[in-house]
């Protein structure tokens, strides 16, 4: 179990000597019951400039995840189509771009050049919103953070959550680590996550997985949410 538990990105990252002190961490991943999926800034200010490299792309586009981000666009395409198959509640986040209700001094992370443009931040075409699904609007990295979120769940029922988005290190990881100090179950899906950065990508990944979330794959994901969808048909 502890080799197929670290099979995943970070296996050409993380040495041999790191993965020996977190083995105590090593468990079965799963999907939880009661699911719900949580879609994290798949705006689209984080695919600005194209599939292309972010190194050549940040001095014109500072929040651009580049290639990055258009990569994951179809396995995101495939979880979205599983979760609606399945007839889990879906909700989206994105930013709080009204200039009266933003806070002057404080932001979601200190970047710089921050652009408020709110047709940046509309989903984008490949996973628009439906009738049904929620839009989170936040001012800070978590979903979770000064906002609505948790009354919808509680609503719900739901007692876990599907997690994918950018970026890893930032608003996937404040998200889903807030999910799980609120008692939810996390899983965090591998391909459908990206960052600017696939060093901070592949440690976060690492991290969350140890600590806190199941990192799992978009075909472990995709599999169970099927079954859901063949028990909602039956």
């Amino acid at each position: 179990m502890a080799d197929d538990f670290e099979n995943h990105c970070w296996k050409d990252t993380v040495p041999p000597d790191v993965l020996d002190i977190y083995k105590h961490y090593s468990r079965k991943t799963f999907v939880g019951p009661s699911p719900a999926l949580l879609a994290i800034d798949l705006y689209e200010l984080a695919y600005q400039g194209g599939a292309k490299p972010v190194a050549q792309l940040h001095n014109t586009y500072p929040s651009t995840c580049g290639e990055n981000a258009h990569a994951a666009i179809e396995p995101t395409k495939r979880l979205f189509a599983a979760a609606r198959a399945a007839g889990i509640p879906i909700f989206y986040t994105t930013s709080d771009t009204r200039l009266d209700s933003i806070p002057s001094r404080v932001t979601a992370t200190r970047r710089q050049r921050v652009q408020l443009d709110p047709d940046l931040y509309q989903i984008r075409p490949e996973f628009k919103p439906q009738t049904g699904d929620v839009v989170i609007t936040k001012q800070r990295a978590s979903a979770f953070y000064g906002t609505p979120i948790m009354a919808h769940l509680t609503q719900l029922g739901i007692q876990s959550i599907i997690v994918c988005g950018e970026s890893t290190s930032g608003c996937v990881r404040a998200s889903s680590v807030d999910a799980y100090s609120a008692g939810f179950h996390v899983t965090v899906v591998e391909e459908c996550c990206f960052d600017r950065s696939m060093l901070s990508h592949k440690v976060n990944l690492f991290d969350m997985h140890h600590k806190y979330t199941d990192v799992m794959r978009v075909d472990e994901v995709v599999k169970h949410l099927d079954g859901l969808a063949v028990k909602k048909a039956s």
